[in-house]
C-alpha cells in the first residue's frame, strides 16, 4: 500500500468521496455529509489530503485535515479538522485508517496546529473506536453538525 498526497478534487479522491457519501446515506438515511468543503481547504500548509493505493494502483482509502480557528461554529484557534476518513470495505482491517491518521496528525503538527478535531456519528462505532484508541476524547460539539443529536465530536492535543 502506498499513501500519498493527492488534491481533494483529483478524480480518485472524488471517487472515494462519492463512495463515503453513499455509506453515510446508508448509515444515517439522509443526504450524506453536507459540510461545505473546497479543494483549496486541503492545500498545504493549511491542510493535506491523502489517498492510499493498493498494489494494483486502485484508490482504497482517504483522509484529510484542514485548518480551523476560532469561529461561530465552535472551533478553537490552532485546530486541525479531520475530514473524509474512509476505507473501502474490501480494504478494511489492514490498518490504513490508523496509518493515514498518523500521517495527518504529523503533518498538522508540523504546520503548527495544536489540536486535531473531528466529527463523526453514532452510526459509525468503528470510527469512534479507532479515534478513542488513538487518544481522542469527546469534546464540545463544533462544525456543521454541532446541533445534530447523532453527531459526536472528539479532539486530541497535538
Amino acid at each position: 500500500m502506498e499513501i500519498r498526497p493527492t488534491p481533494y478534487d483529483h478524480p480518485d479522491a472524488i471517487k472515494l468521496n462519492d463512495q463515503v457519501q453513499l455509506e453515510y446515506i446508508d448509515r444515517y438515511g439522509d443526504e450524506g455529509d453536507a459540510t461545505p468543503l473546497d479543494a483549496a481547504m486541503f492545500n498545504p500548509p493549511h491542510g493535506l489530503y491523502l489517498l492510499a493505493y493498493d498494489e494494483l494502483g486502485r484508490p482504497v482509502a482517504s483522509g484529510g485535515w484542514r485548518t480551523q480557528d476560532e469561529n461561530e461554529e465552535g472551533y478553537s484557534d490552532g485546530d486541525a479538522e479531520i475530514k473524509r476518513m474512509y476505507v473501502v470495505p474490501e480494504s478494511r482491517g489492514l490498518g490504513l485508517a490508523r496509518r493515514t491518521l498518523a500521517l495527518l496528525e504529523a503533518d498538522a503538527r508540523a504546520a503548527g496546529r495544536t489540536r486535531m478535531v473531528l466529527e463523526t456519528g453514532i452510526m459509525q462505532p468503528e470510527a469512534i473506536a479507532l479515534y478513542a484508541s488513538e487518544g481522542y476524547e469527546p469534546c464540545a460539539k463544533f462544525g456543521y453538525y454541532r446541533h445534530h443529536n447523532p453527531s459526536r465530536c472528539m479532539a486530541k492535543p497535538l
